[in-house]
């Protein structure tokens, strides 16, 4: 019930990623990401616990495959999971159990990683990698530019309801996290919040380190 992607930014050190379902508030419990050392996403029947273990795992300097052995190691459950892994150097692993549910998929690309179940087809999985490695642009454009190419391709079997993005860089906090937790097309909603949060992001992230040089907005409630 949910497609996703992981990427890497070489240039920048940023890591991220999108996701989206048929499910409600997905972005809330599958995407899962270490500042500076990579992401972890939990999903089909999903357990949270292994996004946050994943995490601290990649923290610790483990690599994608160790992270992922680990994780299949400890998870009761296995079978009933599919996890995508991308390390601080890039690299990838993946994992979906017998009982991930209907038409799945999970693909490695370059800095990049995409997966997902009850899909129109695996080709869905093909065309979202295909984007992220030709979108130029920032990494937050290259993981929406690869779930807009899922949803053209077919995404899920059914319609999709919730969506998110998440990207770290610098700061010890995601950068940006933004979330649509139930509309008839995430997707396009998840694009318009970036579109308007996108020019006001670093200044969010300067009021936290140079209160004293930051800006407001004017924004009536807007806390400065």
């Amino acid at each position: 019930m949910t497609f996703s992607v992981a990427g890497f930014c070489r240039e920048t050190g940023q890591f991220g990623t999108a996701i989206s379902s048929s499910s409600i508030c997905v972005a809330s419990r599958c995407p899962f990401i270490a500042p500076g050392k990579g992401a972890v996403l939990t999903q089909n029947v999903t357990n949270p616990e292994l996004g946050q273990m994943g995490v601290r795992l990649l923290e610790q300097g483990l690599d994608a495959e160790r992270v992922l052995t680990t994780l299949r190691e400890h998870e009761a459950y296995p079978e009933w999971r599919q996890l995508i892994v991308l390390d601080g150097d890039g690299r990838s692993a993946m994992h979906s159990g017998a009982e991930t549910l209907g038409v799945h998929a999970t693909r490695q690309g370059r800095d990049c990683v995409a997966g997902g179940n009850m899909l129109a087809e695996t080709g869905v999985i093909d065309a979202m990698i295909a984007a992220f490695e030709s979108h130029d642009g920032e990494l937050a454009e290259r993981l929406l530019a690869a779930m807009d190419a899922g949803l053209a391709a077919g995404g899920e079997m059914g319609p999709v309801y919730s969506a998110g993005l998440k990207v770290t860089d610098q700061a010890s906090w995601p950068v940006v996290d933004l979330r649509v937790d139930w509309h008839i097309a995430p997707l396009t909603e998840l694009r318009m919040i970036w579109d308007h949060y996108r020019p006001q992001r670093d200044t969010y992230v300067l009021r936290a380190v140079r209160p004293d040089e930051s800006p407001s907005y004017g924004v009536p409630g807007d806390e400065r």
